[in-house]
């Protein structure tokens, strides 16, 4: 008589991964706004703005169907000078604006809902930030690699000064083995 195989469990489907992303804490709620509308390159720079529009962004509409959010992906050549920026507009008519050069995506999501989040995301940020917790997912990405950059910089910094160290000893050690150095005390004297 054949086994019998236990039940298949299907693994989770993509629509339940995408929205298990679109609902990950904390909701990106902004107040107050009419228009959202962000300018980057298309290709090979603005890492951290495209990163922002393919990952946190996603989730802002989710949270502001309403909200009038525009990308402009701009073709840029290399020698073209392109600055990332979010033009944030307000129910008022009064704008403010973001610079997203060289920013994490993490960090301009920060940005903006500080700028825009109300008092919900000042309660969460307190709180996530008393017990020690990243505000937004990912956001322990970014921390790793400033610390790994802080830390590669230290090591640099310190291989330079050995170096700098060794240099002069050896520097010392030429001198005094050199031998048209003057002769000083007893060997100025003895032959």
């Amino acid at each position: 008589m054949p086994r019998r195989r236990g039940k298949f469990i299907p693994p989770p489907s993509h629509l339940s991964e995408v929205l298990g992303h679109l609902n990950a804490g904390p909701t990106l709620a902004l107040n107050g706004l009419r228009r959202v509308s962000l300018t980057l390159a298309a290709r090979n720079d603005h890492m951290g703005a495209r990163h922002f529009v393919k990952e946190e962004l996603p989730r802002i509409r989710w949270a502001n169907p309403l909200l009038d959010i525009q990308v402009n992906k701009v073709q840029k050549k290399r020698e073209d000078v392109l600055r990332p920026e979010a033009v944030v507009e307000f129910q008022d008519g009064t704008t403010s604006t973001i610079d997203m050069t060289n920013k994490w995506s993490t960090t301009i999501a920060k940005e903006l809902m500080d700028l825009a989040g109300g008092d919900p995301w000042k309660a969460y940020k307190a709180a996530a930030l008393a017990a020690g917790h990243p505000v937004l997912p990912g956001e322990e990405k970014e921390r790793l690699t400033q610390l790994a950059k802080a830390r590669k910089n230290n090591m640099a910094n310190t291989q330079q000064k050995k170096e700098t160290q060794e240099e002069m000893e050896t520097k010392v050690q030429e001198m005094l083995n050199a031998p048209d150095r003057p002769k000083t005390g007893a060997a100025a004297i003895l032959p």
